[in-house]
């Protein structure tokens, strides 16, 4: 079979998710055993949690999941890691409330038309394109969760003014070039 070239396609994968019981400790174990840089906390111990039924749908948490905390690191170049603390039911599917890697992040340049291809082909979208998080709201910034015919995640995300970041950032986030 061969793949059609007339429709939008990512560009590459610009993160991984994965929930972690405890934020610090994972961080501490992926600085010591990889090498891992902190670039930002997307949602630090002091932000009220992301929760409630718009942050359910828009990211497919089970009812009463809280987002407590949220960190990104990198390891070497390329696509990075992003880290969740969640708090409420903890589920063996791979979802962003579970324990390991919960979702693939493709960075795209036509985020409808990306999301439209992947639903074409047999995923699901859980909610419209909306807003980035914090460090990754700027213009044209864009997020859609879309689930795979078997249940994993994947995040179509447009970043088109690139990230900012706080002073203690250890390292910048990883970006494709951009396209002729």
């Amino acid at each position: 079979m061969t793949q059609s070239t007339d429709r939008p396609q990512p560009r590459g994968i610009q993160h991984l998710g994965m929930t972690v019981p405890d934020l610090d400790a994972a961080t501490r174990f992926l600085k010591e055993g990889l090498g891992a840089q902190v670039s930002y906390d997307g949602l630090s111990a002091d932000d009220d949690p992301r929760q409630g039924e718009e942050v359910e749908r828009q990211l497919g948490l089970p009812p009463g999941a809280a987002i407590r905390r949220q960190r990104f690191v990198v390891i070497g170049e390329g696509p990075g890691l992003e880290m969740f603390e969640i708090s409420g039911e903890q589920r063996e599917a791979a979802g962003l409330a579970d324990f390991g890697l919960n979702h693939i992040a493709l960075y795209c340049d036509d985020l409808e038309g990306c999301r439209d291809r992947l639903v074409a082909a047999g995923g699901e979208a859980l909610s419209e394109i909306h807003g980035n998080s914090r460090y990754e709201d700027t213009p044209g910034n864009g997020s859609v969760y879309v689930r795979a015919p078997w249940g994993m995640l994947i995040e179509l995300q447009t970043i088109p003014g690139g990230h900012y970041y706080p002073e203690d950032s250890e390292a910048e986030v990883w970006m494709p070039s951009p396209q002729d």
